[in-house]
């Protein structure tokens, strides 16, 4: 037979890519071993195909030779029980791999110079290649992908430890395995050696998590190595004998060996981190730090808004790192007005406030935030109203890795919880932050979120100060479990005392960095100037180091 289309569907097991036709329209299932007539591509049905049996398998065709062409040494041959047919001149032209049930040939897999393999006899039931040979037992086992592979791994080993061979190759792998877990457990590791491809890599770790839990090893060969057969070919045995012993013990993702990772764990990146406008909150959670997600929540009209234009403005004068704004609520002249504002020390935002300067002095703050050793730095997001998800996504991931931002602020999530199609908020939610917290991960970025709080319980609301609790947080419990660290905003808009009614409480509800939780600080809001200053509450005046703030 010979193969002339390849990689095709079978109809029968289901594979994406196991069959391969000949000129006839007839077909092989190197995954279930099946031979099929009118073979018509994925569109045929099942019914449409017929199976069929070739002509029983020739034992006595070949003889035991050296396979030069694949560097495999007369006994190693002789060992396996494989035979070659020759040319006139004495070179191999096809191989002969026999496969075994029990101790007795159910089939031969023949292995042609296009590389073309087709079976006689037949491959069900049948064990691993060189399987017959090692059914003691004992301490160490092999597994390669190919016939070829397994024979020069023995060789290249001293002959000294077992080696067997898939039926089928990487595509076949975990179902080779499977069928046949009761000879490999008589074994006290298994060690894979597969293609030094991706398909090779990924199967080795589909196939070592079939086996019984620290019982299998992944052998990883340098990069210029294709397979065990070529290392052979190269004469480079010693690098297969080092990878040999060198394999990893397969572990799932997320469970780490230490000895392996010491080296990670001292060279690992410091997060860079700056501090807080307010000395408070440095106290309590040491600082803002990229790679992090911190939530800012509160109440309505507690100033959230405020407190997210001081840390824009901050984060603007304070580094010089490229921060981006997502305020999903206004349009961006709002924006821009409430960063100059606390610039100017002045509500700019307030038509008649801004209407007040001249177009020069607003010029000196628009240049002095926005441009010079500023210029390039400051990145908004100017499209107000609701939008679809992905779109927003798509942004926020270019504002991070094509706008090099390190610092985003996103105003707010409710906003991007309304974009989507009506259905159940908290699934939503949860599907919003672990979104967030990927791309935090992914990129390094610090990420500063503005969410709400859901209505309280009971006969006061937060607009009279009640005491905020993770609980409290709009949707669901995600918003808390995926923040690093969480500050919510508590003021009793209600207090006869001016004083009182003008400070706002920070309290840190969750901070993954310093563990510490609790009431951080105190913020007293200025409504001439629109500014936040940090007071100390038993005086009712400014903290020393912010009597003058910024």
């Amino acid at each position: 037979m010979s193969f002339v289309r390849f990689h095709l569907p079978c109809p029968l097991c289901g594979g994406s890519d196991p069959v391969s036709v000949d000129e006839k329209g007839h077909a092989y299932c190197f995954s279930c071993n099946s031979h099929i007539k009118n073979y018509d591509g994925e569109d045929t049905e099942v019914a449409d195909f017929k199976t069929y049996k070739r002509n029983a398998m020739n034992t006595s065709e070949g003889e035991f030779v050296e396979l030069s062409d694949r560097g495999i040494s007369l006994n190693t041959a002789k060992k396996y029980g494989v035979k070659a047919v020759l040319n006139s001149e004495g070179s191999p032209i096809r191989h002969m791999y026999p496969y075994y049930i029990a101790n007795e040939v159910a089939g031969i897999k023949v292995r042609k110079p296009n590389k073309d393999f087709v079976w006689e006899g037949s491959a069900k039931g049948t064990s691993l290649f060189g399987q017959q040979l090692f059914q003691d037992g004992g301490k160490f086992i092999t597994i390669t992908e190919g016939e070829c592979d397994a024979m020069a791994a023995y060789e290249i080993l001293g002959s000294k430890w077992p080696v067997v061979s898939l039926k089928n190759g990487a595509s076949g792998a975990v179902k080779d395995v499977k069928e046949n877990l009761e000879f490999l457990e008589k074994f006290d590791c298994v060690v894979v050696s597969f293609d030094n491809d991706k398909p090779g890599k990924d199967a080795a770790r589909r196939v070592a998590r079939v086996l019984r839990p620290g019982k299998a090893k992944i052998l990883t060969l340098p990069e210029d190595f294709k397979d065990a057969n070529d290392v052979l070919k190269q004469g480079r045995q010693q690098a297969y004998v080092t990878a040999w012993w060198a394999a990893k013990l397969y572990t799932p993702t997320g469970v780490l060996n230490i000895s392996e990772y010491k080296e990670k764990y001292h060279n690992r990146l410091k997060k860079e981190s700056i501090p807080y406008p307010w000395q408070g909150l440095n106290d309590k959670i040491y600082g803002l730090r990229q790679g992090e997600l911190v939530t800012l929540t509160g109440g309505t009209g507690l100033g959230k808004s405020s407190i997210t234009r001081e840390l824009e403005h901050w984060l603007i004068t304070n580094t010089k790192d490229n921060v981006g704004i997502m305020a999903l609520e206004e349009d961006w002249r709002r924006t821009v007005d409430g960063i100059m504002s606390i610039e100017a020390n002045a509500r700019l935002y307030i038509d008649q406030v801004r209407e007040r300067y001249s177009k020069e002095q607003l010029d000196e703050y628009l240049d002095k935030l926005y441009s010079g050793t500023n210029e390039d730095r400051v990145w908004i997001h100017a499209h107000f109203g609701a939008h679809d998800l992905d779109e927003i996504f798509a942004k926020l991931r270019f504002m991070i890795i094509g706008c090099n931002c390190k610092w985003v602020v996103i105003d707010h999530l409710h906003m991007l919880v309304s974009s989507l199609a009506e259905g159940d908020e908290r699934r939503a939610i949860d599907n919003i932050m672990t979104r967030l917290r990927s791309l935090v991960e992914e990129t390094g970025a610090g990420l500063i979120l503005v969410c709400h709080l859901r209505r309280a319980s009971g006969d006061k609301g937060h607009e009279n100060g009640i005491t905020v609790s993770l609980s409290h947080l709009r949707g669901s419990q995600s918003i808390a479990q995926l923040s690093d660290c969480v500050i919510a905003l508590e003021r009793n808009q209600q207090a006869e005392d001016p004083i009182e009614a003008n400070t706002t409480h920070m309290r840190v509800l969750k901070s993954r960095y310093t563990g510490d939780v609790g009431m951080a600080t105190h913020l007293k809001y200025d409504s001439e100037t629109g500014r936040l200053s940090e007071i100390d509450l038993d005086s009712n005046e400014f903290t020393e180091e912010n009597d003058i703030p910024w």
